[in-house]
């Protein structure tokens, strides 16, 4: 504010949206102002101010304003008076006359609120307790600023803080067609009223929202702390065990979402060939990728979001745990868990609805028992027990050890990564090659000899298939992205490359273009 503006205000004796004193330690009756400010009864919806150093017809004293005095005055937000605590702020004005400190209050989305139990609310230019009826207003107040925290205002934040390439040219395009988009820009309609109709930018307070934040922040933990993916592999059965890899999903959804769907397709599902006789080869998985995926996307859609503390993905030797803040919500209980769904995070469900990665159908709970049973994981176990958060744990699959337990015993000879064997290296244990069939034609032979849809593309290794996968499902990867996502060093992910380029699937003349792999197959 200038000094011109200030110098209004103080000479306004009728504004209810300011109070005056010359005391600097009379707290009480600075908290009386600022909870009335905060409750906004006449719904001005704009700031308070609360002048030290001022008489009540605007005069100005002057004060000897210290370190001291402004910390004193900006710690009655802190001290457990004022309930729930405003946002306001704390600054040294000089004037002509003198230093005067200034005290700005914004209305507080969550009204009524109390100093010291009891609810002040402005009278004109006075302050008073609120009677009841005063008391239901601002619980109207409260009901219809507030459905839930990711529609709330992210009121520290403003629209500089998105990345609005990301709404524009990756979220846009999912939520509304290109025809809608067209009239949109032919009508003007700005970026705050185009986020606003998502529910991701809030025009009463001119800032976006947290669903908005947790979507296309740039700097996300800034703002909601909690708000990531805390990934660690741990070796043995349990957290004693040694940590083999670890890693931070930790910007925002737009960009993690992808992230952690090609993560648990390429490193958590781990699917490899493995020989079940001496023509054919069937795929296997620890983790069925749809269920694991179905799990954590269900952790970051209802989860918490205004605790601190991230999104638990760990994995052990036998099983995966999913712990997430924020326990069963709304109409859901242990009782009638998963038929009834409730959403904690209106926005957010919906958004994660628009590109693909929740359905909103409430069955995909059932679906990932259905899907964990046929891949012979038996069904995720969820414990509710923690009363303030949800763990779900996930148990790995045996067939694939027991597959390589049958292929060992029948006299297989796997060359190469174990549990990845070419296919040209099928031989019978004693060395010789495997023979055809009496009963088979040559070309029933040939024709059983071709590679299965599972295994169309035979790859020297499994980290070399990951790293071509990984790369098909996100064209502009960066060697650094492969490492964090796929849990291997650099020049392993140097050697995959240059053997995709020799196999013939990346373009060994260019492998990028426009920061793009070029792809042949």
């Amino acid at each position: 504010m200038t000094k011109e503006e200030i110098r209004a205000l103080l000479n306004d004796l009728e504004s209810d949206r300011v109070e005056r004193t010359i005391s600097t330690t009379n707290t009480d009756k600075f908290g009386q102002a600022i909870c009335a400010f905060a409750n906004d009864l006449p719904d001005h919806r704009e700031p308070g101010y609360l002048f030290l150093g001022v008489t009540d017809d605007g005069e100005v004293k002057g004060l000897n304003v210290t370190d001291e005095l402004l910390k004193n005055v900006a710690a009655i937000r802190t001290d457990g008076n004022i309930q729930p605590q405003p946002s306001m702020s704390v600054e040294k004005v000089p004037m002509e006359e003198g230093d005067i400190v200034m005290v700005r209050v914004e209305p507080s989305v969550f009204p009524p609120v109390k100093y010291k139990g009891r609810i002040w609310i402005r009278i004109g230019p006075r302050k008073g307790v609120a009677y009841e009826n005063d008391e239901h207003i601002l619980m109207e107040k409260r009901r219809a600023n507030v459905t839930s925290f990711d529609s709330s205002p992210c009121l520290n934040a403003t629209i500089d803080d998105l990345d609005l390439q990301k709404f524009n040219h990756y979220y846009l395009p999912k939520a509304m067609t290109d025809d809608e988009i067209e009239e949109d820009r032919k009508e003007g309609r700005g970026i705050k009223v185009q986020l606003a109709s998502f529910g991701f930018f809030d025009t009463r307070y001119d800032c976006p929202t947290n669903a908005g934040m947790l979507f296309f922040a740039k700097n996300l933990r800034r703002f909601i702390p909690g708000a990531y993916v805390q990934y660690v592999r741990f070796a043995g059965k349990d957290r004693a065990g040694d940590i083999m890899t670890e890693h931070e999903f930790k910007d925002n959804l737009c960009t993690i979402l992808p992230e952690l769907d090609t993560f648990i397709k390429t490193t958590i599902a781990n699917r490899r060939p493995i020989p079940v006789s001496a023509l054919r080869e069937d795929s296997f998985v620890d983790y069925p990728d749809w269920a694991t995926r179905e799990l954590l996307m269900n952790a970051i859609c209802h989860r918490d979001y205004t605790s601190n503390g991230p999104i638990q993905f760990y994995q052990y030797d036998d099983r995966i745990e999913i712990m997430n803040h924020g326990g069963l919500y709304g109409r859901a209980n242990e009782q009638n868990f998963p038929t009834v769904n409730d959403y904690r995070n209106i926005v957010v469900a919906e958004a994660m609805k628009v590109l693909g990665f929740v359905n909103r159908h409430s069955r995909g709970v059932l679906r990932v028992q259905k899907d964990l049973k046929a891949n012979e994981n038996g069904e995720a176990v969820y414990d509710f027990s923690y009363q303030t958060a949800v763990m779900v744990t996930e148990k790995k699959s045996p067939r694939g050890e027991k597959a390589m337990e049958e292929a060992v015993a029948n006299g297989f000879v796997i060359e190469g990564e174990k549990g990845s064997p070419k296919r040209s290296d099928l031989t019978i244990s004693e060395g010789k090659q495997s023979e055809k069939p009496s009963n088979l034609t040559e070309n029933e032979v040939k024709e059983q000899q071709k590679p299965s849809n599972l295994t169309e593309n035979v790859f020297p290794s499994m980290i070399v298939k990951n790293v071509y996968e990984a790369i098909k499902m996100n064209r502009k990867a960066k060697y650094s992205w492969l490492q964090d996502n796929l849990g291997v060093s650099e020049s392993t992910i140097l050697r995959a490359i240059n053997d995709l380029k020799e196999l013939g699937y990346i373009n060994p003349e260019h492998s990028k273009i426009k920061g793009e792999w070029q792809l042949l197959r």
